[in-house]
């Protein structure tokens, strides 16, 4: 039906002079030029690729979370000691939204940096780099054939990350809080996640240190995974079926 559909659709109206006769089944004959027959048929073979392509796709999908699943987070391990402080004196000393609104892209990095602390202070964060035995993990992975997607809280610095580390030789920035413009756990961000992928959720696997964000992944059917090395993440994918 999907061909007849796909010719029925590139059949210009006929002049006085033209014969049409379709037969079954499928069989169309013209006076036009074939070419048009040609362009019909060639949409349905694209359409048909695209589909064949979803249904041979290795499961299940990897999804990502990046800062301190994939890349250690300069903020949590560098930002408390240059100021010398501790995490929870900085978190107070920090906006309340800012960083919020930063990782989905409603404010600009200019904006941030006047805001983001109460005082005004200027603050850089470098120092990215693969948690151990990640890249490892990721290169094997990638060499089995499995479809890999960032799926992350972060602002555009996710460029600077990926100008140092290059990590779109393994997975693809699909879901970025900055270009999503949401957040995990918002469930509708995990929603739009399996409506771009196509897929059940049942099909994907969800990596993520914190363990609020797996738990929400969990809620809509997506297989979860909380971070904490290299070496558990390797076990723990072998035992959801993942070869490595």
């Amino acid at each position: 039906m999907a061909a007849a559909a796909a010719l029925m659709i590139m059949v210009p109206p006929l002049k006085p002079s033209q014969a049409l006769t379709l037969t079954f089944p499928l069989i169309y004959k013209s006076s036009l030029k074939p070419s048009l027959t040609k362009m019909a048929l060639h949409i349905t073979a694209s359409a048909s690729a695209s589909a064949s392509a979803i249904t041979n796709r290795k499961l299940p999908v990897l999804l990502f979370d990046i800062m301190d699943t994939i890349v250690r987070d300069p903020f949590n391990h560098d930002i408390p000691a240059f100021f010398g402080m501790s995490m929870k004196e900085l978190l107070e000393c920090k906006h309340p939204t800012a960083w919020i609104e930063f990782e989905k892209g409603l404010i600009d990095e200019m904006e941030l940096e006047r805001i983001f602390f109460k005082d005004g202070r200027h603050f850089d964060l470098e120092g990215y780099s693969y948690l151990e035995g990640v890249e490892e993990l990721l290169c094997a992975l990638k060499d089995n054939g499995y479809e890999m997607h960032a799926f992350t809280n972060y602002p555009i610095w996710y460029r600077m990350i990926e100008d140092k580390l290059k990590l779109s030789s393994y997975l693809s920035w699909t879901f970025c809080s900055c270009i999503i413009g949401k957040r995990k756990p918002d469930p509708d961000f995990y929603s739009e996640v399996l409506k771009h992928l196509d897929t059940e959720p049942k099909n994907c696997v969800f990596v993520d240190d914190r363990i609020k964000n797996v738990d929400a992944a969990k809620e809509t059917g997506i297989n979860g995974i909380q971070f904490k090395n290299a070496d558990s993440l390797r076990h723990d994918l072998s035992l959801l079926g993942v070869t490595l």
